[in-house]
């Protein structure tokens, strides 16, 4: 589905509030800090901006915000896990402003981390840029799962393949899907006014992945680090535009 001039403005600033919880979280991000604390944060420029939560009660889901740390490559919930020196953290946020969803997420590393730590959060944000930039009029859905895997594959990382990005506009998940790999085809051609949230998951070791008692968290298989960035791009006449940018 295409998305008109006046719809795409909403969805900006909806962007334009998921951009200031990243603001606020990298802020609060650090030893000692509770996933329920980064919570906490998100909650209060959700009230601030008079922003209603995607995330809250979405299925079920008891938070308005995934707090992902080390080893779990999303929807990590919100509790009393307490951040120490060396983690990797993901955060997932989104927030709906007239009816229209915006969706983004970023890995931060908690105090100092490891070189394998720091190297998996480059890449993946590289990966997502990679992405990003072949959203152009003309150019093919699937190529941007192919950009994006060709980042990751390159410097020995392994792509999450169960997890994908997705169209976004009046709900937070719309079809169609956006893998974060080359599929074999080229999918729907891309046209202004369409809008998605690109997510690429990487892992540093095994792109398997395993779902936990919880209904929600997923892990890698291995238990090694995984990193998640992601923002909500609409294409424009002049290439894509990036509505969770601050």
């Amino acid at each position: 589905m295409t998305r008109s001039k006046a719809e795409i403005a909403k969805m900006r600033r909806a962007g334009r509030v998921v951009a200031e919880m990243h603001e606020k979280l990298r802020d609060a991000v650090r030893p000692g800090v509770t996933t329920g604390d980064l919570n906490a944060v998100a909650v209060e420029i959700l009230e601030k901006r008079r922003a209603r939560s995607n995330f809250l009660g979405y299925h079920g889901y008891p938070a308005v915000i995934c707090t992902s740390p080390n080893d779990v490559i999303v929807h990590g919930i919100p509790g009393d896990r307490r951040l120490v020196e060396g983690d990797i953290i993901s955060l997932d946020c989104g927030a709906v402003v007239e009816g229209y969803h915006g969706d983004a997420a970023f890995t931060a590393p908690v105090g100092s981390v490891s070189a394998d730590a720091l190297r998996l959060m480059e890449v993946t944000e590289s990966s997502l840029w990679a992405g990003i930039a072949v959203m152009s009029p003309g150019r093919r859905l699937h190529e941007i799962g192919r950009a994006v895997q060709e980042v990751a594959e390159k410097a020995g990382f392994s792509v999450v393949r169960e997890y994908v990005g997705h169209a976004i506009g009046t709900q937070m998940h719309e079809d169609p899907q956006v893998p974060n790999y080359w599929p074999g085809t080229p999918g729907p051609v891309l046209k202004v006014g369409h809008v998605f949230a690109v997510e690429p998951m990487v892992n540093l070791g095994s792109p398997r992945t395993r779902l936990l008692r919880d209904g929600w968290t997923v892990v890698t298989a291995d238990g090694k680090l995984s990193a998640h960035f992601e923002h909500t791009i609409a294409v424009g006449d002049g290439g894509p535009e990036v509505l969770t940018l601050a």
